[in-house]
């Protein structure tokens, strides 16, 4: 198997960034198989033409079952929105597609155990999208925890911060309505930062958080596209159906305690997507928009030379780094889509599940619900109730 031919269903934020790593994958890794951009599909004809041309699909349509039938499609990309994972995924498996489909995996723990186990029962690749993961700094922290060079992890605290809703006029887009998204920060920026708990911490066993939706209501919208939308002057106002801001306290297997936090209404942070890991032997720190960079603290370091050093995670005994530029050229956002894609591919060739897969999708969904339900219940959740 030399190629996977890629069926991809969205075209817009997701669909961009799919569609790049797709397209820059054989230059900068020739070893690895590769994804073939076969169809993109979408509900608007006009959109997905214009964006079949411009990331260089073969062919585009309107109509995703129509692709789930056609036999010159091995893999199935999922980033249209957040209500349409769980129809199209079990359609996929049911015609015996492999699926990647981005995060959160369903609007709920229900849906998303169900889209599991029909994964499972088809015996197909299965991905979710956090791609978060493989940016090489935070693979740089993966390893200095695992080599137990942190020694015991005593805290794990993480924030995802934006401010793109802070108008109170900006318009009722569908990240807005719970029907559509299931959460909002909660489950769009809240999701990246449990996944990235589980993968450099291991798991979480309970949870207590808060919530609030500062702006209730919002006008309703002309027109969307990702993450933007357009609204007429004196248009009617709709509901908000998801919270602005969660917070919330976890402990972990492990014994570590962790906080997260994040939000849509930290005015001045674009995109602040940060954690801090404490160990008995050392810290570090990294944030998204410095995301080359990991700060590496250690106790063993002689008094005089003490305190947080810049690793600069671009040499190459760094991960993924041989493939790009020389040390100290560092690389971006999109990067790490293509290293997702990366392990998507080697997941066939190894003949094995790629990770991070369903399954972790499923405990992302765990932890998201627990602590819906502990807000609900002002008490605290355990993960092995839900």
């Amino acid at each position: 198997m030399e190629t996977i031919k890629i069926g991809m269903v969205g075209y817009k934020f997701m669909g961009k960034a799919h569609s790049h790593a797709y397209r820059d994958l054989p230059l900068f890794f020739p070893k690895s198989i590769h994804p073939e951009m076969k169809v993109i599909c979408g509900r608007n004809p006009e959109g997905v033409a214009e964006a079949a041309k411009q990331c260089g699909w073969k062919e585009y349509t309107t109509d995703w079952r129509g692709l789930l039938e056609r036999d010159d499609i091995d893999l199935i990309d999922i980033n249209a929105p957040s209500d349409v994972h769980k129809e199209i995924t079990i359609a996929a498996v049911q015609a015996g597609k492999h699926v990647f489909c981005e995060k959160p995996l369903a609007l709920t723990l229900k849906d998303a155990r169900e889209m599991l186990e029909a994964v499972e029962a088809a015996g197909v690749k299965h991905m979710v999208g956090f791609n978060y993961r493989f940016a090489p700094a935070v693979m740089l922290a993966k390893k200095l925890i695992e080599e137990g060079r942190l020694g015991d992890i005593y805290h794990f605290r993480a924030w995802f911060l934006q401010d793109w809703l802070i108008d109170p006029n900006f318009p009722l887009a569908w990240r807005l309505q719970k029907d559509i998204a299931g959460s909002g920060s909660h489950g769009d920026l809240g999701a990246h930062l449990i996944d990235m708990a589980h993968y450099l911490i291991g798991d979480i066993t309970e949870v207590i958080g808060m919530s609030d939706t500062f702006i209730k209501e919002r006008p309703l919208p002309t027109n969307m596209t990702g993450l933007s939308a357009t609204v007429s002057d004196n248009a009617e106002k709709g509901e908000v159906t998801v919270d602005d801001a969660t917070l919330f306290l976890a402990r972990f297997d492990n014994g570590a305690l962790g906080s997260f936090e994040a939000t849509r209404f930290a005015s001045g942070h674009r995109c602040t997507n940060s954690f801090e890991i404490n160990g008995s032997k050392g810290s570090v720190i990294f944030d998204f928009e410095r995301m080359n960079e990991l700060q590496v603290y250690f106790t063993d370091d002689r008094a005089d030379v003490q305190g947080f050093r810049r690793v600069l995670a671009t040499d190459p005994a760094h991960a993924f780094a041989e493939a790009w530029w020389p040390p100290g050229h560092t690389i971006g956002y999109e990067h790490t889509f293509i290293h997702e894609v990366v392990e998507l591919m080697a997941a066939f060739r190894e003949d094995r599940q790629p990770v991070p897969n369903f399954r972790d999708g499923v405990k992302c969904q765990e932890v998201l619900e627990a602590v819906d339900l502990s807000i609900e219940k002002r008490q605290w959740i355990k993960i092995s109730d839900m």
